[in-house]
């Protein structure tokens, strides 16, 4: 009885070994961001999100079997000025009342050479979905990972900025995500 146990804990443990090393990594929020730089008037401007958690599954050398999922709370989007952040709170900006998150959540991670991966998923933000394509950097130091990279986005597809707002000349349609993701093993 005892070689069967012994034959099952091995076969238990080699099944979850590529989970094993996961398990014990957790994203790192405080030294983590997330942000979003649009311009106006040609003017970049800048806003961070406060709070958001972020799931992530990797191992650069089975890259295709990881997995990421970043919940964001659009209400703790952050331009340093509590009126202008009421105002992108509201239903010509983020809805936040309505649509509380935005998220990405992967499909697919390919090697795109050296420490570079191509993560594609789905990126939703105002209940408005788009398939993307996400350029990431990962570095190693230690026990450390970081994940980086920036997504342009197009306001306009997420019906971000309305009214007034909508017109492109004044606020551009291109606004850009950047994120830097820092996972510790416990």
């Amino acid at each position: 009885m005892k070689p069967q146990f012994r034959q099952l804990i091995l076969a238990a443990t080699a099944a979850m070994s590529p989970f094993l090393g996961v398990a014990h990594a957790q994203v790192d929020t405080s030294k983590s961001t997330v942000t979003a730089t649009s311009k106006q008037m040609n003017v970049p401007v800048d806003g961070t999100f406060r709070k958001f958690t972020a799931q992530l599954v990797f191992d650069p050398a089975k890259p295709a079997a990881g997995s990421a999922q970043l919940t964001i709370d659009t209400a703790s989007y952050d331009l340093g000025d509590q009126s202008y952040n009421q105002q992108v709170r509201g239903k010509g900006w983020f809805d936040t009342m309505q649509f509380p998150n935005a998220t990405f959540v992967s499909s697919t991670i390919a090697p795109a050479g050296g420490n570079q991966f191509k993560v594609s998923g789905k990126l939703t933000i105002k209940g408005k979905s788009e398939n993307v394509t996400v350029p990431v950097t990962v570095t190693q130091q230690g026990a450390t990972q970081t994940f980086g990279g920036t997504l342009p986005i197009k306001r306009s597809q997420f019906d971000i900025g309305s009214g007034e707002w909508k017109d492109t000349s004044i606020v551009a349609d291109e606004v850009l995500i950047r994120f830097h993701i820092v996972e510790a093993k416990k």
